[in-house]
């Protein structure tokens, strides 16, 4: 096998994948790219390449001339940040998805990563346990892009023999970057807030129930994911994928019962009309079934899994 791209290296899951795995596999089989640099100090381990991912030929480009195998396409804007710019958040979430599936049609990839998200549900889908089967009709650009990314997932799949495989991220919460634009911002910004005493404005209401995960059982489920043999893999649009759930009150609670209490107060703004569209949990039996998923974090391992982090020296690092 040759080696593993990570593209969108500088994000917030960029960065948990690097670390992951340069220790699995080793910092000399990791290239990461990005149009930016990587702010971690691990990133020096591994060979940078500056790229911008809408430009096919320079992506081909990278492709060949680093010997890249497995690639993690990861590159997209968020819910919020991009009902700003809509037009501008399809280009950047679709054309970089549809140069990496070309690749792979071509040989060039074997096998390729893309993450979805729970944006893919709208007001339509079961807030309960959303199945993985179920109407998706998003209200947000991004979710608008992530249903069209999962049919042309499927779509090379299907008609080229695409090794592609995905999953449907719940809110991610990770201590090592910062957040970015994304509608569950509100809770990596809390433990922050709270480990260094200072208040909080929620954007969305105290009682808005939203899928959460950890940065660590993500990032275990991705390599999980494309570690598993191809027959295992059922689907190939996205999979489900469920870690806890919690609503800002209950998050509040959780961390004043670790003795870190959060004042907290509420000014909902758009971000509220996203997550209400969202589901409050998740079914996600058909991952726990085909590949063996399980998520190791509740809520109260998540609080004491970020502030563990948060506390470390080199958190932000």
């Amino acid at each position: 096998m040759g080696k593993h791209l990570i593209v969108g290296a500088a994000g917030q899951l960029g960065i948990e994948l690097m670390l992951a795995l340069q220790d699995k596999v080793g910092p000399e089989q990791v290239v990461l790219a990005d149009i930016r640099p990587i702010p971690h100090p691990s990133a020096a381990k591994s060979e940078f390449v500056q790229v911008d991912a809408t430009d096919a030929d320079a992506m081909k480009h990278v492709v060949e001339r680093h010997e890249a195998s497995t690639m993690y396409m990861l590159v997209a804007m968020l819910s919020a940040k991009g009902e700003a710019a809509p037009l501008d958040t399809w280009a950047l979430n679709m054309q970089p998805l549809l140069h990496a599936l070309e690749l792979a049609k071509g040989g060039l990839i074997q096998r390729l990563f893309w993450p979805s998200s729970i944006a893919v549900f709208g007001p339509d889908a079961p807030k309960r346990m959303t199945p993985q089967t179920t109407a998706l009709n998003p209200t947000t650009v991004y979710g608008v892009s992530k249903v069209a990314g999962e049919l042309w997932c499927n779509y090379y799949h299907e008609k080229y023999g695409v090794d592609v495989r995905s999953l449907r991220y719940p809110g991610l919460i990770g201590f090592r970057s910062q957040p970015g634009g994304g509608t569950t911002d509100y809770a990596v910004e809390a433990f922050h807030c709270a480990a260094q005493n200072q208040a909080l404005t929620c954007h969305l209401d105290a009682q808005e129930r939203l899928p959460m995960m950890s940065m660590e059982d993500a990032v275990r489920g991705t390599l999980e994911l494309m570690e598993a043999p191809s027959e295992a893999i059922k689907i190939r649009t996205s999979y489900n994928l469920h870690g806890c759930d919690f609503c800002p009150d209950e998050l509040a609670e959780a961390l004043d019962r670790k003795g870190l209490p959060l004042a907290m107060t509420y000014a909902p703004d758009h971000r509220q009309a996203i997550a209400g569209n969202w589901p409050d949990s998740i079914d996600d039996k058909e991952a726990r079934k085909d590949w063996g998923w399980r998520a190791n974090h509740d809520l109260e391992g998540l609080v004491d899994h970020m502030m563990n982090g948060i506390r470390q020296p080199t958190a932000g690092a």
